[in-house]
């Protein structure tokens, strides 16, 4: 571990996190994919671009406009497209797979917010119209190089950090028949709509990494949490007796059972 940067980010309820940073060769090596399949995007935006001219000039007589007017007209709006697909390809994917991208998963790192939370659609939005600039001569890998926290320029102005993802935490959360069946119970007593996408990252953040933490860690982490939403969700007691971890699996499992967004 000592051949990487790790950063230690302190919760709100006081809890330190530490992450790995990804680095400028994890970082190329996802930017590369990333490009290869924006190259394809943006191929087959020319090849359409290619066929919609080669109509509309054979159509030039019957719109009344000469082909220079033409010609303009569509690479005004062919121009806006890729600019739209440069841009939207990163904020769509860092958006929907919580701070990933194709490129980003194959080299297994992520984005997160300066305070360890999920990356949003702003922080996704921010990185990519800045993207250009960090491009532009090798801005961006010289800033990730310099710096101590390895952010570019985008980095800096959307408050993200781009880490390493847990590989010892890859799979989907296991919850046991007990807290599915207490989860049952849980949606009978709260609204579970209190509980926010970024609630739910934190969550099953949690539980899939509470394996790789010391047995002190786990507990006093899972207290902190449990606490936070027993409070958040105005819950005065419980259907019955539980562990905090399986407060937090119901909670979980119960987040799950909300109809499709």
């Amino acid at each position: 571990m000592g051949l990487f940067k790790t950063v230690t980010i302190r919760t709100p309820e006081s809890i330190e996190l530490d992450f790995v940073l990804a680095g400028v060769g994890s970082r190329a090596v996802a930017l590369v994919v990333d490009y290869a399949c924006l190259g394809l995007g943006l191929l087959g935006l020319a090849v359409i671009y290619s066929f919609l001219l080669v109509q509309l000039l054979s159509m030039e007589s019957v719109l009344g406009l000469d082909s220079r007017t033409i010609q303009l007209w569509l690479t005004a709006i062919g121009s806006l497209l890729a600019f739209g697909l440069y841009v939207g390809y990163f904020v769509l994917f860092e958006t929907l797979w919580f701070g990933q991208t194709p490129g980003k998963r194959y080299s297994k790192i992520r984005v997160i917010r300066d305070d360890g939370q999920p990356e949003r659609l702003l922080q996704a939005t921010l990185r990519s119209l800045l993207r250009p600039i960090d491009d532009f001569l090798f801005i961006g890998f010289f800033c990730i190089l310099l710096t101590q926290p390895e952010k570019r320029l985008g980095d800096w102005l959307a408050g993200t950090l781009v880490v390493q993802t847990d590989p010892k935490t890859p799979g989907p959360v296991q919850v046991p028949e007990r807290s599915q069946a207490i989860g049952k119970d849980l949606l009978g007593l709260i609204d579970i709509t209190q509980l926010s996408p970024d609630d739910l990252a934190t969550i099953r953040a949690f539980l899939q990494r509470r394996t790789t933490l010391s047995r002190q860690a786990q507990v006093q982490v899972s207290d902190h949490l449990a606490r936070r939403y027993k409070d958040q969700l105005g819950l005065v007691t419980l259907p019955t007796e539980m562990t905090t971890d399986t407060f937090l699996e119901a909670l979980y499992w119960a987040y799950q059972q909300q109809p499709q967004r």
